[in-house]
């Protein structure tokens, strides 16, 4: 069997696993919690106003972008959300590898989100810090966060990702402690990277971090990746219901607090995240398809 005869044979079995796949989604989790959906334009490349018309029709609820900077692209962003009438949660982060540089960084692009003055943002996810800062580095980025979200009203979370400071289970564990007032966006999937492992001999970090979290980005990841190839494969079984468990219990800690809405974000990637074939850099599997299936899973799984 030739190489593009094997995609297309794996792609028809896919598909016809998706429906059985997709009965995960049919259970009784369903809340009272509003769920929104968020798309991502990461390996995108259409134009702001391709990409709401797009999602819009898919019945996400809104995207998730970094915060455009540049006046032009803010007005043209702006557009494109006002006229498919799509909410809107701003990336925001530092990049700069001296400290003090990156705190300045990362302290301009948060309060702009949050002063976003054509339309509100539902929240401000934060690509926080670096894993190579000292604690007492990143905690100065944590406090201002608190500061500026409790002065704004607009939730601003710090995301669990791979060389971010919130990059292992036990050191976010750490920040949380001290800081009881930091939210996270949850993505779970570095951590099983990180550890390699599906997080069974940290049971305090991870339920710490259930409690925390208030955006969930909603990428299955494994003991030696971010990313499965394909969540709707068999194979995945086991490590989609853990991450679904996971999202089962923030969905209950949220409506213990008494909260009102949940967000997630399809945040499955396009190549190198996503898997390819060796040689020809072809894909194992659709990004876009993946992402919509994700989509209709968290609808089917948590909406009445």
């Amino acid at each position: 069997m030739n190489r593009r005869n094997f995609i297309i044979k794996t792609l028809a079995s896919t598909t016809a696993l998706a429906s059985a796949t997709e009965a995960l989604g049919k259970n009784n989790m369903k809340t009272d919690l509003e769920v929104l959906v968020m798309a991502t334009n990461w390996g995108f490349e259409g134009t702001n106003e391709q990409l709401c018309k797009k999602v819009k029709a898919l019945g996400y609820d809104g995207i998730e972008v970094w915060w455009p900077s540049n006046a032009d692209a803010y007005k043209d962003l702006m557009n494109a959300l006002q006229k498919y009438e799509l909410q809107v949660g701003f990336l925001c982060g530092g990049s700069d590898t001296n400290f003090e540089k990156h705190q300045t960084q990362f302290k301009t692009a948060v309060s702009e989100a949050v002063k976003s003055s054509t339309q509100r943002p539902l929240y401000i996810n934060c690509h926080s810090g670096r894993d190579y800062y000292e604690a007492t580095q990143n905690s100065k980025l944590i406090d201002f966060t608190i500061e500026k979200s409790e002065q704004s009203g607009v939730g601003i979370y710090h995301e669990t990702h791979r060389s971010r400071m919130c990059f292992a289970a036990h050191i976010t564990k750490s920040f949380l402690e001290k800081h009881p007032k930091m939210k996270l966006t949850l993505d779970i999937s570095h951590w099983t990277n990180v550890h390699e492992s599906l997080l069974e001999d940290q049971p305090e970090a991870v339920n710490l971090a259930l409690q925390r979290t208030e955006h969930i980005h909603a990428r299955i990841g494994h003991q030696e990746g971010p990313q499965v190839s394909d969540p709707r494969a068999p194979e995945w079984k086991g490590t989609l219901d853990k991450h679904l468990g996971w999202w089962d219990e923030v969905i209950k800690n949220k409506e213990k607090t008494g909260s009102k809405r949940i967000t997630f974000l399809t945040e499955f990637g396009p190549p190198n995240y996503l898997p390819t074939l060796p040689y020809t850099m072809q894909p194992v599997a659709d990004q876009w398809d993946i992402n919509v299936y994700m989509l209709n899973l968290i609808k089917n799984r948590y909406t009445k």
